[in-house]
């Protein structure tokens, strides 16, 4: 019997990088929050495998394209040193098109599980919105919500820092 991997899920915009308060499309206005880099190097020393998964309803909206997503992915890539395992995103936006990979379905998450041989129950998804633990639960994936959005879900931390720090037991 093979031996199931663990992964960390991440959101993206919150979570990795700054919230603008409208969509982060742009590589120059992607801006890395701080302790980020630091946090996915000590989950990678870990064991650990890194995947982002995001929703990007902008591109169903037609306010930017796929490729201006890969532009921001590959900016966050190089800074990390490619420590991010896989990236996936949803283009979908239920007034345009429905799909099962949009947060809170679990859809992107069941592809990496299926692709990297997870374990569920050995991973977090870190988001800093509910359809992020939605999504999680959904395949019995432990969340930390990470942010400032007012809610009684715990754990519940102010950045990806803190969630390391719970991830990894210190």
């Amino acid at each position: 019997m093979t031996t199931k991997n663990k992964a960390i899920f991440l959101d993206r915009d919150g979570v990795l990088n700054e919230e603008i308060g409208t969509y982060v499309w742009q590589p120059e206005k992607f801006i890395i929050i701080p302790g980020v880099l630091e946090s996915l190097a000590r989950l990678k020393a870990a064991g650990y495998l890194l995947i982002v998964v995001t929703n990007q309803a902008g591109i169903a909206k037609k306010l930017y394209t796929a490729a201006d997503v890969r532009a921001c992915h590959a900016k966050l890539q190089a800074a990390c040193d490619n420590a991010i395992d896989a990236l996936y995103f949803s283009d979908a936006y239920p007034s345009v098109s429905e799909s099962i990979l949009r947060k809170p379905n679990s859809g992107m998450l069941e592809k990496a599980v299926a692709r990297f041989n997870l374990d569920p129950a050995q991973c977090w998804i870190v988001g800093d919105r509910l359809r992020d633990m939605e999504a999680g639960a959904n395949i019995g994936v432990r969340g930390i919500l990470v942010g400032e959005e007012e809610t009684s879900f715990t754990p519940h931390v102010a950045d990806l820092q803190a969630a390391t720090d719970i991830i990894l037991g210190e």
